[in-house]
């Protein structure tokens, strides 16, 4: 769900709608809402989860609970008074898991105005059935939304399998804490009885009703901080750490983490028992508030002094997640016109970076108003003018294994050996199996005049599935360590890449992407133009290349 115009284009859709897609309407009563009048943000959460396990149950046929939520980010309130429509529909699904989206819009009756309120994904687990562990049915996309959507998922799932890995190499060093509120103050802690309402049809505690308990007692916290009444701004990504049933006793913690200027981090755990047992933990999260001044604007909070040890600990993770939230936020949210092309590349911010480089690739993979400019033996070269910016592919086909061609062209520092654009490849550095850092050199495309070079990040993904290809994604990246020089013009790449289809086990279809910036013009101009066949040339040395090595083996770089 990219915008409310997309969910109103979906709605159009008479001929065709989602088998997975579930709606929810609910009109904001004083019930629903906090001392301000506005809907409190856990019956907010209540809703899209109520909803967004309907949808996954829908697909599974089956008894579905909530593993984690993405980050969430409100745009705006709601009002008493106002229409909250919530659409949920499952665009993929794995073994047993399955993410769903969740888009939340506002309406307000009289004036027939709409507005987006957040976006979210959810993922689900199909519960264990007599039979043993259910394998989810796969999902068909059918139309480009979806396409999209189902292909981007895999990536939104990779990249929360590692999203707690990157705090620990951004812990601040330390910090004076002069004139600040004690962080102890600031502690809240509540229990709750899980009964019969709180809880599913599965006897289990709703996972939005815990979610609701845990952003009420992380607003108390947040007023004991600012003495004024904070508005929730974002949610970051947690996952449920096990179940909570009727009859349950739910402990639930809170504390301000950290004060920035204008918000702070709330941390909040939630934890369960019956009886004598020990505790059980359910769930932890983290909160960011901020404080409103009478025209909206965010007021400036006072300074938090943390308790020793586990305070200074919280203090300063609290920081590590800010800077994420921020290059998050930078990185992936943020429109390509509004950001330079090039972003600074460190460790924290590698795997938001690989996302939003193997995300653009997709994006163009599913795109499918290309046209076809012209053909060559069997080579084609389209292209696809949209938002200013001119795209092209080049589509071919190989007799050549896939994982073959995967890795063959995975190393750029090889691509100089078919592509003659490419001078120079130096391997700057190895992030990790998956991502790279190349500097490339090409010759100039006038005669006398310098060469460019770029900074590329080389990011390489294998199938998820069989309905996934192999990919090759590039983008240009800013480093320290190696600045523009006087030898060469920085060129800078905002997307480009192979995508590698498994035709049969020899017979492989390489389609290669590019974002024509100005940098990558000049060498495709007259292609594009029709005065020229160099991408034939280029891609029949191309599959030379591939032939020729197709039996070798391959050494990671």
């Amino acid at each position: 769900f990219k915008s409310l115009g997309s969910a109103r284009q979906f709605h159009s859709e008479e001929a065709y709608r989602n088998p997975t897609e579930v709606q929810m309407s609910q009109i904001v009563l004083p019930c629903h809402a906090n001392h301000c009048g506005e809907l409190s943000a856990g019956q907010l959460l209540k809703w899209m989860d109520s909803t967004a396990c309907l949808s996954a149950e829908r697909h599974a046929g089956c008894s579905c609970i909530t593993a984690s939520v993405d980050d969430i980010n409100f745009e705006h309130t709601i009002g008493v008074g106002k229409v909250v429509n919530i659409i949920a529909k499952v665009n993929r699904a794995f073994t047993s898991s399955m993410e769903v989206g969740i888009l939340v819009t506002c309406e307000d009756l009289y004036t027939d105005r709409q507005w987006k309120v957040c976006h979210a994904f959810a993922t689900f687990v199909a519960r264990r059935t007599e039979a043993g562990k259910v394998q989810l049915k796969q999902v068909i996309p059918h139309t480009q939304m979806e396409q999209m959507e189902y292909s981007l998922a895999a990536e939104r799932r990779r990249m929360r399998l590692i999203h707690a890995e990157i705090i620990t190499d951004l812990l601040s060093s330390s910090t004076e804490y002069q004139d600040a509120v004690p962080a102890e103050r600031t502690r809240v802690e509540s229990v709750e009885l899980v009964l019969p309402p709180h809880a599913n049809h599965q006897v289990s505690t709703f996972g939005g009703q815990i979610m609701a308990w845990m952003e009420n007692v992380a607003t108390i916290a947040a007023c004991r901080l600012c003495n004024a009444h904070p508005t929730l701004r974002t949610i970051d990504m947690f996952h449920f750490r096990g179940p909570s049933h009727i009859g349950d006793r739910l402990v639930l913690k809170a504390i301000v983490n950290n004060a920035f200027k204008h918000s702070m981090e709330v941390g909040v755990c939630a934890e369960a028992y019956q009886g004598g047992e020990p505790l059980r933990h359910i769930n932890s999260a983290f909160m960011t508030f901020e404080v409103l001044d009478s025209d909206r604007k965010p007021r400036t909070l006072p300074r938090l002094r943390p308790e020793p040890v586990d305070g200074k600990r919280r203090y300063q993770e609290a920081i590590a997640r800010k800077k994420i939230r921020l290059d998050r936020k930078y990185i992936i949210t943020c429109k390509q016109t509004e950001v330079p092309l090039s972003v600074p590349w460190d460790p924290s911010n590698q795997m938001y970076l690989s996302y939003n480089n193997v995300s653009a690739l997709k994006l163009m993979d599913t795109r499918n108003n290309w046209v076809l400019t012209s053909e060559k033996n069997k080579v084609r070269l389209y292209t696809l003018e949209e938002n200013h910016m001119l795209c092209f592919k080049v589509e071919m086909y190989v007799s050549v294994p896939a994982e073959q061609t995967f890795h063959l062209l995975s190393d750029l520092r090889r691509r100089k050996e078919w592509d003659r654009h490419y001078e120079e490849c130096d391997l700057i550095n190895q992030a990790d199996e998956d991502d790279t850092l190349y500097r490339i050199a090409t010759p100039s495309v006038r005669k006398g005049g310098k060469g460019q070079d770029f900074i590329l990040l080389a990011s390489r993904r294998k199938p998820c599935d069989s309905s996934d290809p192999y990919l090759i994604a590039l983008r240009s990246v800013t480093l320290p360590t190696h600045p523009p020089t006087e030898d060469y013009t920085r060129g800078e790449v905002l997307c480009a890449g192979f995508a590698i289809w498994e035709e049969s086990s020899t017979l492989t279809k390489i389609t290669y992407y590019n974002q024509a910036t100005p940098g990558v013009l000049p060498y495709i101009s007259t292609d594009i133009a029709g005065l020229s066949s160099g991408f034939y040339s280029s891609f029949c040395a191309c599959s030379q290349f591939l032939e020729a090595n197709k039996d070798s083996p391959f050494v990671s770089p």
